[in-house]
């Protein structure tokens, strides 16, 4: 499994990835919740970070990380390739190429958030809503450094 840099040819194929995990892990999340991310994603989200994706040995997408500024804002692994070091090996990419040392994580995900823990982020605070104003619970992470 190699790393990839993403370019806008990427996009829809990413967002399937993102769409799979996201059904896989945020059980809290309703379809109309989906539909509202969809193009919010494609246009605004992936445009405004530095992307890196994982892919197989046919150039399939497993799995990609966006960051900016420091900070993880998306990282997303398909659900059939969870478990696999994915996440591991983007995460650690960003850190050494992009020095990240924050990343958000939605509270109802508590595997996501046991995934940062386990690569050493610690719980900094709490925000009762979204980015977007939606009552998802988010748990502001740093690195424990």
């Amino acid at each position: 499994m190699k790393l990839y840099d993403v370019t806008p040819a990427d996009y829809a194929e990413m967002l399937a990835v993102w769409e799979d995990s996201v059904r896989a892990t945020h059980d809290f999340i309703t379809e109309e919740d989906i539909e509202f991310f969809k193009p919010i994603i494609m246009e605004h989200a992936f445009p405004a970070v530095a992307l890196k994706c994982a892919k197989d040995e046919d150039g399939a997408i497993l799995g990609f990380i966006g960051v900016n500024d420091h900070k993880i804002e998306m990282l997303f692994v398909l659900d059939s390739a969870r478990g696999q070091g994915i996440g591991k090996l983007l995460l650690q990419y960003a850190l050494e190429h992009f020095d990240v040392n924050k990343v958000d994580v939605n509270e109802q995900n508590p595997e996501a958030t046991g995934f940062y823990k386990k690569m050493g982020f610690k719980v900094t605070s709490r925000s009762p809503l979204d980015d977007m104003g939606k009552p998802f619970p988010i748990l502001h992470m740093e690195l424990d450094k």
